[in-house]
């Protein structure tokens, strides 16, 4: 079996950093990581190629090479889906579609052969027990939130590192807060789904022997979701590995401001290698944080919260 993986274009925002990327001459700040963690979910002996549409052109002949098609996309992604599924069913060629815009809108994607929703840890098996006895299902859906502690190691030599900025890692899933406008919690839950020290340590070795030296970002939306494991556990374990290979990777990632209330947790990730972290302030105004239900940046001197962050050594 042939699987072709392939991660639709963004479109232009400032989010794509389309011109900055150029002086650094990069063709993407992020990996798909969702896609390259559903690869190493594939049966081992399957062929499996990827294209990434923000670094490559998704070409007629690779699509030809392939029996099936995965996609996986964000709704920024939406028009380049449209486009790749188009051309799929003008050339015959079988759909497999999942990750957070298929979820949340599958109604919009009927002429989708297969449609493996939610989280890929319980889904996808079954699809493709399904398939091997040849009696695949349209829909793939579950309630379920999988133990990420069974995740396997993104398949990181299907993509060319050299055209991204930073490399990718994935420690938790879940959000305990409930923003209005954020659908972290609709699609991961509230409960904070955390990796092992151990899975962290060989994610870190793995990306350092593919000849990664660069920046690390850790894309969960909010890192610091549990506090005490990150304490107590993994920060130490990435110190001490950090240490052992020379600090070859700077990391970032993503926090709420409550970061600001926990000055051994700060200094512990600073050891670690963070230099940078991504904090959701929304608005300085009281009554649109509770409209938003943002209920953890409510009652805070905000920039007095980020400066503490800043003195202790995060950058903002």
């Amino acid at each position: 079996m042939k699987a072709l993986l392939v991660y639709p274009k963004y479109l232009d925002t400032f989010w794509s950093f389309k011109d900055a990327l150029k002086f650094i001459s990069k063709k993407a700040t992020h990996p798909p990581l969702g896609l390259l963690t559903v690869a190493a979910m594939l049966p081992e002996e399957w062929e499996k190629k990827l294209v990434d549409m923000n670094v490559t052109t998704l070409r007629d002949k690779d699509l030809e090479w392939a029996d099936f098609v995965f996609i996986s996309a964000m709704s920024i992604q939406k028009e380049s889906v449209k486009e790749v599924i188009s051309r799929c069913k003008k050339m015959g060629i079988k759909i497999v579609a999942g990750g957070p815009l298929f979820t949340t809108g599958y109604e919009e994607f009927e002429d989708v052969d297969h449609l493996v929703l939610n989280e890929a840890e319980i889904t996808l098996p079954h699809f493709l027990a399904d398939l091997k006895n040849g009696c695949a299902k349209h829909i793939y859906t579950s309630k379920e939130f999988p133990d990420i502690r069974k995740a396997p190691i993104p398949l990181w030599g299907l993509i060319n590192m050299k055209k991204y900025a930073t490399m990718s890692i994935q420690y938790s899933r879940g959000c305990p807060f409930n923003c209005e406008f954020c659908n972290i919690a609709a699609l991961y839950g509230h409960k904070v789904r955390t990796k092992s020290k151990g899975q962290i340590v060989a994610e870190l070795e793995n990306i350092y022997s593919q000849g990664w030296r660069g920046d690390v970002f850790f894309v969960d939306d909010n890192f610091i979701g549990n506090k005490r494991k990150l304490k107590k556990e993994i920060l130490p374990a990435m110190i001490e590995w950090m240490e052992r290979k020379k600090h070859p990777f700077p990391f970032n990632t993503e926090a709420s401001i409550d970061l600001s209330d926990d000055e051994e947790l700060m200094r512990l990730m600073v050891k670690a290698g963070f230099n940078s972290v991504f904090v959701g302030i929304e608005t300085p105004n009281e009554e649109s944080l509770a409209e938003c239900n943002k209920v953890q940046n409510k009652n805070r001197d905000l920039v007095a919260c980020v400066k503490k962050i800043q003195k202790f050594g995060l950058q903002v």
